[in-house]
């Protein structure tokens, strides 16, 4: 995907700001996401960036938008929703299963400042390398990409305080649920690939978790 600079696209394309804007009015004011720090975070990275470039017009589009590999980047409502669930404070290491273009982890970047680490992990190398390059370009500089299955995480830098996985599994992975730091959140749509239920694990001791169920969606399958 060829890059472009965040400049040249907001003079190629001038409507995005409001169409930004708008979204975030609709959010703020719906009280659909009450989370002062993540609405933050949303205005402070591009969109555009992380999309491709056939479908930067519709960057602010509420709806998915496909990458390559045959892959999406979520729907934005989605993908704030999910984030509100995790509750991401400065600090905190993060692990992200399915990096995409880059997009989530470039808002957990913005959640965990400068203080804590992302990590994030993508079998599709194509998208490693468009990850990493979109992120460079948004200029975070805490986030490591890196190609690998999901399924497994990355144990060298576990325990993770938060995990939070954008693709649909049937069940949530027992070495992440292992990774998770004792007192740590996990976020993960689990079920079939059209009406998946979202989950939200706390991790309350080493074998023992309290989950929660908030709503269904509809994810690529995690393979």
């Amino acid at each position: 995907m060829p890059i472009s600079s965040e400049l040249s696209i907001k003079q190629d394309f001038p409507q995005l700001e409001q169409q930004k804007q708008a979204l975030f009015r609709h959010w703020k004011n719906s009280g659909l996401i009450s989370s002062d720090s993540l609405l933050e975070a949303f205005l402070a990275v591009p969109r555009e960036l992380f999309v491709a470039p056939d479908f930067v017009e519709h960057s602010y589009a509420d709806r998915p938008l496909p990458i390559d590999s045959g892959q999406t980047i979520s729907q934005p409502t989605t993908v704030m929703l999910m984030l509100q669930l995790l509750e991401v404070l400065p600090g905190q290491r993060v692990l992200e299963i399915g990096s995409g273009s880059g997009y989530n982890a470039a808002l957990l970047a913005k959640l965990a400042m400068l203080t804590g680490t992302v990590v994030t992990l993508e079998r599709h190398m194509e998208l490693v390398e468009q990850a990493r390059e979109n992120l460079k370009l948004a200029g975070l500089q805490n986030v490591v990409v890196i190609a690998g299955d999901g399924k497994q995480g990355h144990a060298r830098l576990a325990p993770y305080d938060r995990i939070i996985v954008t693709a649909a599994a049937s069940q949530v992975p027992q070495d992440l649920k292992e990774q998770l730091a004792v007192g740590g959140l996990l976020v993960a749509p689990v079920g079939a690939t059209y009406g998946c239920e979202m989950l939200k694990l706390c991790k309350t001791s080493a074998d023992h978790f309290q989950i929660s169920s908030h709503g269904l969606f509809s994810f690529v399958p995690l393979v």
